[in-house]
């Protein structure tokens, strides 16, 4: 019974409830006529779509930057490098990787900014980074407007300027990892295998990365700086490299998003990605100061189980819509509950 507690304590009560909340969903589904086979299929490919946008927060927990709320900077690049990859006519594999290699350098550089200004606030990093989050996407609100694109798949048909709200793929890159090597089973599951490779292969090699001097001095300083600081180790050159990381970590992440919807969605749509990604990074048992590649897989399934259950499940048994209620809920109680138990170890 001691060690129940203990491990209740240290995993933490809310994600042990999430837990059996989504196996009782999966237990539910088939006595309210919702397909398991469906249910799966949408749960592995929501997992594809977000787990590199996760993993894009584990460089920052593990410099001690904290919670990266300041994704949308990420985002942003990955949304410019892909823009300026179908202005200039690329598509298929080309595009889709050509859109990768144009926004990774946008992404480094922005990056850099973003670490000089956190290195400035030791301390206030996830209060500062969620204003540079919200200040990048209105800045580049006023940018997709005014920057030159002239290609017709993306701007205003009526003006001829400025980018759509929405830009489809179609032609283009659309969900060309997904459909790469897709297993299909009946008529209602299909895994995204080759979606799912690449970002095994992401998280792979930021797990690599850590094993690097590099990523073992990064982790150094997050963990003790003093002792890193004596050892040697630059505190704020690691913390700017964990943040140049992050953000070309969320770029790819944003990429791989796109392709699987088919569109793109610009202005305002990357305001709030940042809390569905750490509120499912902190559902796989990660801290606000220690995270994980088991932490972001983990959390992942778990999260996107719960957005894929929900809408079906619940609102079959209530006749109503709770899936956004739901969402909100899960994602900003489990971001106070992480805050508050990081407000407890500290006093």
């Amino acid at each position: 019974m001691l060690k129940i507690k203990e491990f209740a304590a240290d995993f933490g009560w809310p994600r042990i409830i999430i837990f059996f909340f989504l196996v009782a969903l999966f237990i539910v589904a088939p006595f309210v006529g919702v397909s398991i086979s469906r249910s799966l299929s949408d749960t592995f490919n929501r997992f594809g779509q977000n787990a590199i946008l996760v993993l894009a927060l584990v460089p920052m927990v593990q410099a001690g930057c904290g919670l990266n709320f300041g994704l949308p900077v990420g985002i942003v690049a990955g949304l410019l490098g892909a823009t300026i990859a179908m202005q200039i006519g690329l598509t298929g594999w080309l595009g889709f990787l050509g859109a990768v290699a144009i926004s990774l350098p946008i992404a480094a550089i922005f990056g850099w900014l973003y670490g000089q200004l956190l290195n400035k606030v030791k301390g206030e990093e996830m209060t500062i980074a969620m204003y540079v989050g919200f200040s990048i996407v209105t800045f580049f609100s006023i940018l997709w407007l005014l920057l030159p694109y002239s290609s017709p798949a993306m701007v205003w048909g009526y003006t001829g300027k400025g980018l759509r709200t929405t830009i489809t793929l179609d032609g283009f890159w659309g969900r060309i990892l997904n459909n790469f090597l897709a297993v299909r089973i009946g008529e209602n599951f299909v895994f995204p295998t080759g979606m799912i490779l690449f970002t095994m292969l992401c998280a792979f090699l930021v797990y690599l990365f850590f094993r690097t001097k590099t990523g073992t001095a990064m982790t150094a300083v997050g963990s003790n700086p003093d002792f890193a600081r004596a050892g040697g180790v630059s505190s704020d050159r690691m913390r700017t490299i964990s943040v140049m990381l992050s953000t070309m970590l969320g770029a790819v992440g944003i990429l791989v998003y796109q392709q699987s919807f088919g569109f793109i969605q610009m202005y305002q749509a990357p305001l709030f990605m940042a809390f569905p990604a750490v509120a499912a990074l902190l559902i796989g048992g990660a801290s606000v100061n220690k995270a994980s590649m088991v932490n972001v897989i983990i959390g992942t399934l778990l999260f996107q189980g719960i957005l894929t259950m929900t809408p079906s499940v619940i609102n079959s048994v209530l006749q109503t819509d709770m899936s956004e209620v739901i969402r909100i809920v899960l994602s900003n109680g489990m971001i106070l509950y992480a805050l508050t138990r990081k407000t407890k170890v500290t006093k």
